[in-house]
Order: C-alpha cells, then sequence, then structure tokens
C-alpha cells in the first residue's frame, strides 16, 4: 500500500482551531496509524495529519493552480 501523504515536515506552526465531525476524526486516527506503520515513525495522531493532507489536495487541484497563477501574474 503507498498512501498519497509523504513524510510529515518539522515545520515551525501557525495555532488554528478547528471542530470536525466525529466520523472525521475516527477516520483521521485510522489514517495516521496507517502512516505511521508505512513511514517506520512512530504515530503523531491525527492533528499532524491535516496540514499535509490540506498542502497536497491544493498542489493537486488544477483549477486552484490556475487560479493562483491568475492572481499571481
Amino acid at each position: 500500500m503507498t498512501l498519497k501523504l509523504g513524510p510529515i515536515a518539522d515545520d515551525k506552526p501557525v495555532k488554528v482551531s478547528i471542530d470536525v465531525p466525529a466520523d472525521i476524526y475516527r477516520d483521521l486516527t485510522a489514517y495516521a496509524e496507517a502512516h505511521a506503520a508505512e513511514t517506520g515513525l512512530p504515530s503523531q495522531g491525527p492533528t499532524k495529519l491535516i496540514v499535509p493532507m490540506l498542502a497536497h489536495f491544493m498542489a493537486d487541484d488544477r483549477e486552484f493552480a490556475k487560479l493562483r497563477r491568475r492572481s499571481s501574474g
């Protein structure tokens, strides 16, 4: 199995607080465990996955990339 989420960089965070539905939290927890098993690193819990998942999602969104190119150029 190869998960889409690669290694998680240790970066200086900005504090953001969100509420997620319980089923999403359970899925994030399961994903965190699968990610830990795949990478061989200890699980850092589901909250560490949110930022890399969002970054991956935005990087793969072609329409968002077009919008960013238009707004920066």
